[in-house]
């Protein structure tokens, strides 16, 4: 149970479609408030993720909230827009109440070798944040290997990165136990030399409690405890929540649970 409550005050709730609408995110931000009214004793997710046209909602919505409002950027998911237009992005979406920007790195640059360009370009986006935290999303499932993955990560870190996230959700794998702990290492590893913490987030397939947790056992094991809180370690995800929701509610009751007893968003 414990973990069950951990693993959901640790969610971004997260809708990221071209037919969001306002409706959507503010039922979407009641969620995260009120995730069962029957159990008010069931912690609030960590933070909403929606596009930068949809933070001025979100804040109105949680403007008396501890949860967050976390927004992408640079031409999510695709990364491919200019450099003016990636820095506008990220400028807006902050000047409309973000507290957090989750940025894609450019793949394509990535895998010709201009890693430079990748370093220059998270430094630059950082700066751009002012007061909110950066998650640099790699888009793994793009990366190919392993050795990529680690190298995108020392990049992203160095770069100036609070978190380090899997994936966007749009291309599969995305957030594979295997890329997860080799993430989990180079930030091991950056600790070990520097002493600073930065922040993990696997985002896209993870969408039982069994799986949750075992990304939590992995999170301990690597990096210890304390990463367990939603200050360090997020879950980028959509449908999570209700599955998590549905294992408390059966261990509270000892009924099992229908996902119809649930909303949807």
């Amino acid at each position: 149970m414990q973990g069950l409550k951990m693993v959901l005050n640790m969610i971004d709730l997260t809708t990221l479609e071209g037919k969001d609408t306002p409706g959507k995110v503010k039922q979407m931000c009641y969620k995260a408030q009120h995730l069962h009214d029957s159990y008010p004793d069931l912690p609030p997710v960590a933070a909403v993720c929606v596009y930068p046209s949809m933070v001025g909602i979100a804040r109105k919505e949680l403007k008396d909230s501890i949860v967050k409002i976390a927004s992408v950027s640079t031409a999510f998911p695709s990364g491919q827009a200019p450099m003016s237009v990636k820095l506008e992005d990220t400028r807006f979406a902050v000047s409309e109440g973000a507290d957090e920007i989750d940025m894609v790195i450019s793949r394509g640059k990535f895998l010709a070798g201009e890693h430079n360009f990748v370093f220059d370009e998270i430094a630059a986006i950082k700066e751009a944040c002012g007061k909110a935290r950066l998650k640099v999303i790699l888009e793994t499932g793009e990366l190919s290997t392993l050795d990529n993955v680690r190298r995108a990560s020392d990049i992203a870190i160095h770069a100036g990165a609070d978190f380090i996230k899997t994936s966007t959700g749009k291309i599969q794998p995305a957030a594979t136990m295997q890329v997860t702990y080799t993430m989990l290492m180079a930030i091991r590893d950056h600790y070990d030399r520097t002493g600073k913490m930065v922040g993990m987030k696997p985002a896209g397939g993870i969408s039982t409690s069994k799986l949750a947790l075992h990304n939590l056992v992995m999170v301990k094991e690597v990096l210890g405890e304390q990463w367990l809180t939603n200050e360090w370690f997020r879950f980028g995800a959509s449908s999570l929540a209700n599955d998590v929701l549905m294992q408390i509610l059966k261990t509270e009751t000892g009924n099992y649970q229908s996902p119809d007893y649930f909303s949807i968003d």
